[in-house]
């Protein structure tokens, strides 16, 4: 297959509307899969294969834990080399973070503190996966509940760096920094004019809960459920984020609870007309 750019707004393909694009191609700029949905699934794989000859794809993992001080699981980046090599798709990404031990994985995406000695693991491991994918991987930054006393470093400082020492580029989830920066208690707006322009190949954005939190009845916690709208403060930030960044490929996440198609695409629409606002201005 012949890959192509991703621009634009697109949307995940998940596996309850797989079918219904197969039979509608509805018109929707490009498609972000996860190859774990399609590892062990032959026939869904036969369906995207077919969808990807008429759309630009993108593939983001959520199995190759770059954060892992074990290193990366060498059999499963294996097998998402080999579906990348067969989708040939523009932008392959994953997660800053870890969720492995020993050989067991755990249903989380867990945080990393950000220090030298991490930022050398992570970005040993990067080497490994941009090697085993003959690629650039895209690093997505995490939406957090809990930061480390021994950080000795922002975030938007440890993902430039990453991205200069390894080579990934960086997808920068906006509705995670809105998430973060509520639960960690800095400035979104500041954040994301740390982060280097040039490093930024995608963007997300996703819903979210907010929820009491349990450490106190006073103040609440922004949970990243991707089971619901994109909420006014990522649309906010994303204007922002544009002004700082330009346009960008962007992506409406929608993992849980997921709605009729047509609303996932509405949403794209509403991504797609700040794009244009956006080139119109620049």
């Amino acid at each position: 297959m012949i890959g192509r750019r991703v621009v634009g707004a697109g949307i995940g393909l998940r596996l309850p509307h797989l079918l219904e694009v197969a039979a509608t191609r509805p018109p929707v700029a490009w498609f972000e899969i996860h190859p774990e949905n399609f590892l062990a699934n032959p026939h869904g794989r036969e369906v995207l294969e077919d969808i990807a000859r008429d759309y630009p794809v993108s593939v983001h993992t959520v199995g190759v834990s770059v954060g892992s001080a074990h290193g990366v699981d060498r059999a499963h980046l294996a097998r998402v080399a080999e579906m990348v090599a067969a989708l040939d798709p523009d932008l392959v990404s994953g997660h800053l973070a870890w969720s492995t031990h020993e050989g067991d994985y755990l249903n989380d995406l867990l945080p990393l503190p950000y220090t030298e000695e991490t930022l050398n693991v992570v970005a040993r491991h990067l080497d490994e996966v941009q090697s085993a994918l003959g690629r650039t991987f895209v690093l997505e930054n995490p939406s957090s509940y809990v930061g480390f006393a021994g950080s000795t470093m922002r975030e938007p400082e440890f993902l430039n760096r990453l991205a200069a020492s390894s080579g990934c580029r960086l997808l920068l989830d906006v509705s995670n920094v809105v998430i973060s920066a509520h639960n960690l208690g800095y400035d979104p707006v500041a954040y994301v004019r740390e982060i280097d322009p040039g490093a930024v190949a995608e963007l997300h954005l996703g819903g979210f809960a907010e929820e009491e939190d349990p450490a106190t009845a006073e103040q609440t916690i922004l949970v990243d459920t991707h089971g619901a709208v994109v909420d006014a403060k990522s649309w906010a930030l994303y204007e922002t984020v544009l002004e700082h960044l330009g346009p960008r490929p962007t992506l409406i996440e929608w993992d849980n609870d997921i709605p009729a198609l047509h609303t996932l695409m509405a949403e794209a629409e509403t991504a797609r007309g700040h794009l244009e606002r956006c080139h119109a201005t620049r």
